[in-house]
């Protein structure tokens, strides 16, 4: 995976919290920092109404590549990688800085869908939103 694929990331922060008996994040906090990041990026970036439309996630995956510590300054990558009718992807990469220098400890992707709680159903994804998407990204629908 290449960090030059993504337009966007936050720095994230490690609370004591986050690590486990071993002195690492624990896996399961991972999927709360892609939520971190994917919240940003569809609030900054998205602009994503939320009066108007719900999301879920209908898959996560993530790949430990590098265990991540208490003092390691770490930053969320995000970006929608595709986008179909009524769901769409995001790729993530969980990194550590270091004298300037970024090495990926952790990459994962979320299926979101729009989905509709007032209908209790998937819609489509509003026009505005993927739009948004497709001009941040540079993605073809």
């Amino acid at each position: 995976m290449s960090l030059n694929s993504f337009n966007y990331k936050i720095p994230l922060h490690i609370r004591f919290a986050d690590i486990d008996l071993f002195g690492h994040v624990n896996n399961a906090v991972y999927l709360t920092y892609f939520e971190i990041a994917r919240s940003s990026y569809w609030s900054e970036v998205i602009q994503w109404n939320w009066n108007e439309m719900g999301i879920i996630i209908g898959r996560s995956e993530i790949n430990y590549l590098k265990p991540i510590g208490l003092k390691d300054q770490i930053l969320a990558y995000v970006r929608t990688s595709r986008i179909g009718n009524s769901s769409f992807d995001l790729e993530y990469a969980l990194v550590k800085t270091y004298n300037g220098a970024e090495e990926i400890c952790t990459t994962g992707q979320t299926v979101c869908i729009a989905f509709d709680y007032n209908q209790n159903q998937s819609l489509p994804i509003p026009e505005a939103q993927k739009l948004k998407m497709q001009m941040f990204e540079a993605l073809e629908v």
